[in-house]
Order: structure tokens, then C-alpha cells, then sequence
């Protein structure tokens, strides 16, 4: 007989979620491989398709809260599953876009809005995971990675061979097939949920009852009175603008390096493989270290990264900037989150995730619309990325400052010099 696994319900919604960041991320990040074929066949100009990006990325932005008020009120499974559903279909929807404007309501708005669940899954990841959430925070990001890694050379190869409206049509019909079944199986808000059916003591899920923290809030506009959640708005801020403008302007950065889109594809595919390393490896440390010190660093790295592209050229840039860059790449969000749980508890943390995020979009969309002026006028993104490497030092720096010791739940009542 087959010895039966004693396995944590936890891990299969991580599973769950996993499969979700792969075509939430996998879809935003891929992005870029259309702006060049977009702007020949629609005949207009980089500036013109970075603005439904930007849309995007401040739709998202500013659904980030209300996704995250909702989740607080209803339970964050149901907005998963009604956001998944909307995310498909609307990716199919894009598959008829004919101009700017049909994009930016296909893909700037019910794309955008929907994918902002970083509240929702923050609070699932919070209820099921207390020793262990930085890892399965970061195992659930690292889907982000590999949906990269799997998405952006799939979606080239299928826009180049066939067509790019097919290649959305694939996007769309992966979530409606496997990520909303999923959802509507396996999430559960907590787990008392399934209390009847008994669970193991590994997940631990009963010792976020005994946390607290002196900055825990019952009304999220009391976080703000308090000056770790500014750092890690201003480090998400920081992040927002270089991740957003890398994932739109990268493959015309390359082009523009006489660099083709199936490599510029590869190179980016790389970076996705080597984050989903970095990303997991970042949550698993930063549950035995503090999370500040790896959160300052992965904007430090970022950094380094953005000054390959400047200092390098041609493919060195592009293969340097794939691999280290690709250290720093999603790591950053495993780590706010457990930070802002841990710093103000979970009563309003989607709300407090959600506006955390608002930051990051903002930042993303301030950025593309700035990449795509300043290469239509400069006819190279140098100026921007020079903006991309200073914001990195000033992350790096707010993030190290955050007083983790003295307010995070993890140290709280307990000796100052304990590793957890």
C-alpha cells in the first residue's frame, strides 16, 4: 500500500496561486514583444502604444485598494476567482484590438484592473503561513518567474510564426481552462474553513492568532501615521519604475541595439528562470534574517543591473542585464508583503497591500510613458535609465532604514537577538 502524504493544505494553495502569477505576470511582462509590431501595423509611434501600457499600469494601480477593501470585507477567494475570470476573457478580447484605444480598454483596463490582487493574496498567504510565509510568499512570486520564463519566448515564437492575435487567445484560454477551476476548488480564506477535517502542525496556521505587533492597525489610514509604511511605499514606488518601464520598452531597447526580438525574448525568458531562483531564495532567508537587509539589497542588485545597460552594450548589455538583474526581478514583493503584514497585522492588510501597490503602479506608469518620450525624442532610453539606477539607490536605502526589529510581529515579545 502507498504510504499517505501528510502534506499542509497550505501548499496547494500555493499551488493554486503559483499557477495564477504565472498568467497574471507571464501576460503584463509580455507586453513588450508587441510594441514594435503594434506601432508598424497601427501605424503610430512608441509614445503612443506606452500610453495603454501606462494606462495599465495606473488602472492597477489605482484598483490595488479596492481590490484589497474587498477582500478585507468579502474574503479574498471570491475576488481570486471573479479577477481570474475577467483577466481571461479580456485577454482573448485583445486578440481583436485594431487600435490604441480598443487596447487600452482590453488590456489597460479589465486586464489591469483584475490583476491587481496583490491584497487578496497577501492576506490568503498571511491567514495559512506564519514561520514559513516569507518562502511561500516567495514560491507563489516565483510563479511570476517562470511564467515569464515559459510565456514570453512562447508568445514570440507564436506572434512571429502564426500571428499576435493568437497568441493572446492562448493567454486567455490557459486561465479559463486551469486557473479558474483551480481557484474555485482548492482556495479557502483560512483554515477554519476546513477545521473539520483536522490539520498538521507543520503550517502552523493557528500562530498568527498569537502575533501582534505595536503598529498593528484596525483602520488602515492609521498605518500611515507611521513611517515604515512610507518606506516601503516609496521602495514599491521605486520598483514599480523599474519593472514597468523594462517590461514594455526591453525588446525596443534591444532592437534599438540591432539586437533581434527572438533574442531579446530569450535574454528576457533567461532573467524570468534566474528570478524564480532569486525570488524563492528570498523568502526562504528573509525568514531566517531580517527582511529589510534582503529587500535593500535586491533593489541594490537592481541597480547594478541598470547600470549594464548603460555602461555595456549590444549583447553584454542585454546577457548582463539577463542575469543580474534577474536576481533582483519579483523579489521584491514577497518581502513588502511580509513586511506590511508583520508591521501592521491583518485586519486591513488588503487595503494596506492594495495602496502599497497603488505606489508600485504608479511609478510603472509614470516610467513607460517617460521611456517612450524620451526615445522618440533622444532615440535611445538612456536618460531613463539613469533615472532607473538612481531611484534604485534611494530603495535600497529607505528599505535598510525600515525598523524592522522594533515593530515587526516577528521580534515583538521576543528576545532581540532571535532568529525566526
Amino acid at each position: 500500500m502507498l504510504k499517505q502524504v501528510n502534506l499542509y493544505y497550505g501548499w496547494l494553495i500555493v499551488i493554486a496561486l503559483f499557477l495564477s502569477m504565472s498568467l497574471g505576470i507571464g501576460t503584463r511582462q509580455g507586453f513588450g514583444i508587441f510594441v514594435d509590431l503594434w506601432s508598424s501595423e497601427w501605424k503610430t509611434n512608441v509614445s503612443s502604444i506606452s500610453l495603454a501600457a501606462s494606462i495599465g499600469w495606473l488602472v492597477n494601480g489605482l484598483a490595488a485598494p479596492i481590490l484589497g477593501y474587498l477582500s478585507d470585507r468579502y474574503g479574498p477567494k471570491i475576488i481570486l476567482i471573479f479577477s481570474a475570470i475577467i483577466i481571461s476573457i479580456s485577454s482573448i478580447l485583445v486578440a481583436s484590438s485594431f487600435n490604441v484605444l480598443t487596447l487600452s480598454i482590453y488590456y489597460g483596463f479589465l486586464i489591469s484592473f483584475s490583476t491587481a490582487t496583490g491584497g487578496p493574496v497577501g492576506i490568503l498567504l498571511s491567514k495559512w503561513f506564519a514561520k514559513k510565509r516569507g518562502l511561500a510568499m516567495g514560491a507563489v512570486m516565483a510563479g511570476g518567474s517562470i511564467g515569464s520564463l515559459f510565456f514570453i519566448p512562447l508568445l514570440t515564437f507564436i506572434t512571429l510564426n502564426f500571428s499576435w492575435q493568437l497568441a493572446w487567445i492562448i493567454i486567455g484560454s490557459f486561465g479559463l481552462i486551469v486557473v479558474v477551476p483551480l481557484f474555485i476548488i482548492v482556495l479557502k480564506n483560512d483554515p477554519s474553513e476546513l477545521s473539520e477535517y483536522g490539520i498538521n502542525k507543520e503550517g502552523e496556521v493557528n500562530s498568527n492568532i498569537e502575533e501582534e505587533g505595536p503598529l498593528w492597525v484596525d483602520k488602515w489610514t492609521k498605518a500611515y501615521k507611521s513611517k515604515p509604511m512610507w518606506q516601503l511605499s516609496l521602495g514599491y514606488f521605486v520598483c514599480g519604475i523599474t519593472t514597468a518601464s523594462i517590461s514594455v520598452h526591453f525588446i525596443k531597447w534591444a532592437i534599438s541595439q540591432n539586437i533581434s526580438p527572438s533574442e531579446a525574448a530569450l535574454s528576457f525568458g533567461v532573467l524570468s528562470g534566474v528570478n524564480g531562483v532569486s525570488v524563492f531564495c528570498s523568502g526562504y532567508f528573509s525568514d531566517k534574517f531580517e527582511r529589510r537587509h534582503i529587500l535593500g539589497m535586491v533593489y541594490f542588485v537592481r541597480g547594478i543591473a541598470f547600470l549594464c545597460l548603460l555602461l555595456l552594450s549590444g549583447q553584454g548589455a542585454l546577457w548582463a542585464f539577463a542575469i543580474i538583474g534577474g536576481m533582483s526581478w519579483l523579489a521584491t514583493v514577497p518581502l513588502t508583503t511580509a513586511l506590511t503584514s508583520e508591521i501592521y497585522g491583518y485586519k486591513k492588510l488588503g487595503s494596506l497591500v492594495g495602496f502599497i501597490n497603488m505606489s508600485h503602479q504608479i511609478g510603472g506608469a509614470a516610467s513607460v510613458i517617460l521611456f517612450g518620450v524620451v526615445f522618440d525624442y533622444y532615440g535611445n532610453y538612456d536618460f531613463g535609465l539613469w533615472v532607473g539606477v538612481i531611484s534604485l539607490i534611494i530603495a535600497s536605502i529607505a528599505s535598510i532604514s525600515i525598523g524592522e526589529k522594533k515593530f515587526s510581529s516577528r521580534f515583538y515579545n521576543k528576545p532581540i537577538n532571535q532568529t525566526v
